[in-house]
């Protein structure tokens, strides 16, 4: 068993700078999670604090109910993955993934025998007497990674490891990332700045922020319901639009005021509230039109981004902007009338003061 758990984990830099501020986390035996956020947000301190790279100035850590908090690196069963690819130049692809098994005087069969294990998971095995500089960047980071794999370590940390590489090739890794510990069944922790990453990759999220772990969840709950306004922007591409809307009441039923124009909203996704509210709808979820709709808002457009498949468009309702998806032979351009009908189940509701979400009323 190798469960992580986490008990009020503190890190401060200085006399005031709380990186990680009693942080609550607990992993599972085998599961990928990912730790979100922005830069400085604390995600890589709390990852160097579990390997024993940082110790903590408050709380405890436990990996497999052992607590790990006063040991060591090399005392704690863990691997880890940085985010440059820190490969020996001067050794070969097969000498920098044995280089653990050799420190720890492992017998040579086995070494021989894991590495070219490890060298078709990760599909190097023909590049074994190569050398880093006669490799593509994705091939010694699948050397980076083969070198802590080969390890059997318990617990697998990896601090944004597809940051060097570039687009397409981040798309083919990830891909073969998720595979690869999908079969080696161990638990991750993986930290990144990249909500696509995230969302494709975790079992669970954690997002960060100032320190603090502010939602964790699975990837779409995350996506789909974010806790407050931060994890609705952070969290998607384009991120969770956000519009100043006010909540009206007759009897039993209710609507949401966008500036004049009125939206119906279901009950199963009314907040039991009235009055002003910040209301979140992705773009995925409003439909346009260019013709006049009943019930529709009316809007203008400001930009209009050709994605391929997709077809980004911004738009004013009165001073405040929104952005929709839309197919891409939808014939519209700026500065053009644009009728929008947001998904009234797909809703979501913030105080606006505290930027909390409302939950709805069930």
């Amino acid at each position: 068993m190798a469960d992580i758990h986490l008990d009020a984990v503190t890190k401060i830099f200085g006399k005031q700078v709380r990186a990680v501020d009693r942080v609550e986390l607990t992993i599972a035996d085998q599961e990928f999670m990912v730790l979100l956020g922005p830069s400085g947000c604390g995600k890589t301190t709390l990852m160097r604090m579990i390997a024993g790279l940082e110790y903590p100035d408050g709380g405890r850590i436990r990996i497999g109910g052992r607590d790990v908090t006063d040991l060591p690196p090399r005392k704690r069963p863990i691997a880890m993955v940085f985010q440059s690819y820190a490969v020996f130049p001067h050794l070969t692809v097969a000498d920098n993934i044995s280089f653990g098994l050799r420190m720890r005087h492992t017998p040579k069969a086995d070494i021989r025998r894991r590495v070219e294990e490890v060298a078709g998971l990760v599909q190097l095995g023909p590049y074994l007497e190569r050398f880093p500089a006669q490799l593509s960047g994705g091939q010694r980071q699948r050397v980076a990674v083969a070198r802590a794999v080969v390890m059997e370590p318990d617990v697998l940390l990896m601090d944004e490891p597809l940051s060097n590489l570039d687009a397409l090739l981040r798309l083919t890794f990830r891909a073969e990332l998720k595979r690869l510990v999908a079969e080696l069944k161990t638990t991750t922790i993986y930290v990144t700045h990249d909500q696509v990453e995230a969302l494709s990759l975790g079992d669970r999220i954690a997002v960060m922020r100032e320190g603090r772990i502010i939602q964790v969840d699975a990837p779409m709950a995350v996506y789909d319901r974010p806790v407050n306004e931060f994890v609705g922007g952070f969290i998607g591409n384009p991120p969770m639009n956000y519009l100043r809307g006010r909540i009206e009441r007759d009897g039993g039923t209710a609507r949401v005021m966008i500036g004049e124009h009125a939206l119906p909203v279901p009950p199963e996704a009314r907040p039991d509230t009235a009055g002003d509210v910040l209301v979140g709808i992705r773009a995925e979820h409003v439909t346009a039109s260019d013709r006049a709709v009943a019930g529709a808002i009316e809007a203008r457009t400001e930009v209009v981004e050709p994605l391929g498949p997709q077809l980004l468009v911004t738009a004013l309702v009165g001073d405040q902007r929104i952005k929709l998806l839309t197919h891409p032979d939808f014939a519209i351009q700026p500065d053009q009338p644009i009728w929008l009908q947001p998904d009234p189940g797909k809703l979501r509701w913030f105080d606006t003061g505290t930027r909390e979400a409302i939950v709805p009323s069930v």
